[in-house]
């Protein structure tokens, strides 16, 4: 009998065991699962909170549609039925005291055409000038690790960047532009730059790829994403699920490991795919742990707050989904979303409900984070005050910090993670890390992660 053990009950980890669970039924070899997660429940960033009649995601709020992983297992799970997809709206950027709408034809920001480009309120006409040198200056010794900051300064000139394109991309990638490589974002920009000379006008040879991935870009479900996690778990009936069971070390057993969980003693394994933060697997490997490696590694934080109100959702201006804060005035949020208008599963009965993020680039962050619910609410409502006009008494709120857990790929995230894999490998075969903190933050590349490392596991 072929034992495995995953470690980390988050989406990555249940997505291995689930895939694991399904090789075994068509092994004809007997194969044991047991999945380990230290908290009480599955899920990890994914956690839905109900309340008022209110649905709000403590973690990830979305699904990118696009991954191929991602309606795979929807379908393996028999949740067609279930699926919601987000309402399509205009995205602004709060700058100087106003709401500015991000041009239509953008891609985080960057122009498909000229015409976006002139239409833009941010930029001026000296801005805009400068960033149409992109059409003319071709040549560039940019590679997939260069920072993405300055490749497209370089392009696009600094007002376009600073101005419309760094809140955007900063905002999405939880770093500033000079710290995130081409590659670990969007490597076809680069792509684009040497097939077409010009960034602009690759992202407009690819207009039509784009613009149907922001239509419905980004799914959930009708009860919120702890239906993707619950179904999950009913279908792994023949895995050993440990909850409120803590991994502490991982040691070799012969021709196998040894994982001492708390409370459990020691599981043995013939395979074990780490599903957890860097940190978390660097204390499992304890001594052994390659310490160049995991010093490379990074993380952010982020605060969420969630408000509900007993007002009806059209307080909102007409057609927007949220806005990302651009500038240095008096609201203080680096971004807020009006959930009730992006997600109306959220809302059935159409009550206002938004989101702001507090992130650890904001200067204020060691501050908020230091802050009371009482002080955090007031905070809240002063920035929607400034930024909306809104000044009612919320009827709900929901505060979630998430310190220290937002990886942040770096200049050397790439290759500290190939000298990982390399190390364990050559120390550990047939153990894997998987997730967010190694190969890429999105839910469908978590997703394709983890059942990747249950096909190494077993060899498929």
């Amino acid at each position: 009998m072929k034992q495995f053990i995953v470690v980390g009950g988050g989406i990555t980890g249940l997505s291995a065991a689930h895939r694991l669970h399904q090789l075994a039924d068509d092994s004809e070899e007997e194969i044991q699962i047991t999945l380990v997660e230290a908290e009480e429940r599955l899920g990890g960033k994914l956690w839905t909170l109900h309340e008022d009649g209110f649905i709000m995601e403590a973690g990830a709020d979305s699904i990118v549609a696009r991954h191929e992983a991602v309606g795979t297992l929807v379908d393996e799970l028999g949740l067609q039925d279930h699926v919601v997809h987000n309402a399509t709206g205009i995205s602004y950027l709060y700058r100087d005291g106003e709401l500015h709408a991000i041009p239509a034809d953008t891609v985080f920001g960057i122009p498909m055409d000229k015409e976006s480009l002139m239409a833009s309120t941010l930029v001026s006409e000296e801005g805009k000038q400068a960033a149409l040198k992109d059409f003319e200056e071709a040549d560039h010794d940019f590679t997939m690790d260069s920072p993405i900051g300055a490749f497209l300064r370089a392009f696009l000139g600094d007002e376009l960047v600073e101005r419309q394109v760094a809140p955007v991309l900063s905002g999405v990638y939880s770093g500033s532009l000079d710290s995130l490589t081409l590659g670990s974002t969007l490597p076809y920009l680069l792509d684009y730059k040497n097939e077409y000379g010009s960034i602009i006008r690759g992202l407009g040879a690819n207009r039509e790829k784009f613009q149907s991935q922001a239509n419905k870009k980004f799914l959930s479900f009708d009860g919120g994403l702890s239906v993707l996690i619950d179904r999950m778990e009913e279908k792994m009936s023949g895995v050993r699920i440990l909850k409120g069971a803590k991994a502490e070390r991982l040691g070799k057993d012969g021709d196998g490991y040894l994982v001492s969980v708390q409370g459990q003693g020691g599981l043995r394994a013939d395979g074990v795919i780490l599903a957890l933060p860097d940190s978390q697997v660097r204390g499992l490997l304890g001594q052994a742990a390659p310490k160049k490696v995991f010093d490379t590694f990074t993380n952010a934080s982020i605060l969420t707050m969630y408000l509900g109100y007993d007002l009806p959702d059209s307080e909102l201006p007409a057609d927007g989904t949220g806005f990302i804060n651009a500038g240095k005035g008096q609201v203080v949020c680096d971004a807020c979303t009006w959930t009730s208008r992006k997600w109306t599963h959220t809302s059935p009965d159409g009550r206002l409900l938004v989101r702001l993020f507090y992130k650890n680039a904001n200067p204020k962050f060691r501050e908020i984070s230091s802050m009371g619910k009482e002080e955090l609410i007031a905070l809240a409502r002063r920035d929607l005050k400034e930024s909306l006009g809104l000044d009612a008494e919320p009827s709900v709120v929901e505060v979630t910090p998430w310190f220290g857990l937002m990886p942040k790929y770096g200049l050397g995230h790439r290759a500290a993670v190939e000298e990982l894999e390399q190390f364990l490998a050559a120390s550990y075969p047939n153990v894997y890390v998987a997730g967010a903190s190694f190969h890429g933050v999105g839910i469908g590349l978590c997703i394709a992660d983890g059942r990747e490392k249950a096909e190494k596991a077993v060899g498929k």
